[in-house]
């Protein structure tokens, strides 16, 4: 061979060793790219399908919203419950009464009875026994 071209047939296989490299670079990128294109379309059919099934679902039934009980209009009821807030526990109709300093007549505690009863039909409060008076659990 001609001393001239050696050198060019040098270069020139150096710089085609060069481009097969960029190319097997390209072609493992371009794998790993066809790799993560197939998981991206496979999760968006999965998405698909998802949508689709939710959709032919029929509606839920809305859940029914407990609305909180209407105290009678009288404060003796109010007082009663801060009663029950201020000292927690089950309680005797005397208890609230004692809690409140109201005078411990037999007609106010039959009267306090009487209000604990008509917030436990309200179910503010629940009678554990006969009696005996405690707050709702949540």
């Amino acid at each position: 061979m001609d001393a001239q071209v050696n050198p060019l047939v040098e270069r020139i296989d150096a710089h085609e060793r060069e481009l097969v490299g960029d190319a097997e670079q390209i072609r493992a990128q371009m794998d790993e790219l066809t790799a993560r294109l197939r998981a991206l379309d496979e999760e968006i059919g999965n998405l698909a399908v998802t949508r689709k099934t939710l959709l032919a679902l029929p509606p839920a039934a809305p859940e029914p919203t407990e609305e909180p009980p209407v105290l009678p209009n009288h404060p003796a009821y109010q007082q009663i419950l801060d009663a029950f807030a201020e000292t927690p526990g089950p309680k005797r109709a005397r208890d609230p009464c004692q809690v409140l300093d109201f005078p411990l007549t037999p007609k106010t505690i039959e009267s306090t009875r009487h209000k604990l009863k008509g917030l436990v039909s309200l179910g503010v409060l629940t009678d554990t026994e006969p009696g005996l008076f405690a707050q709702r659990r949540p």
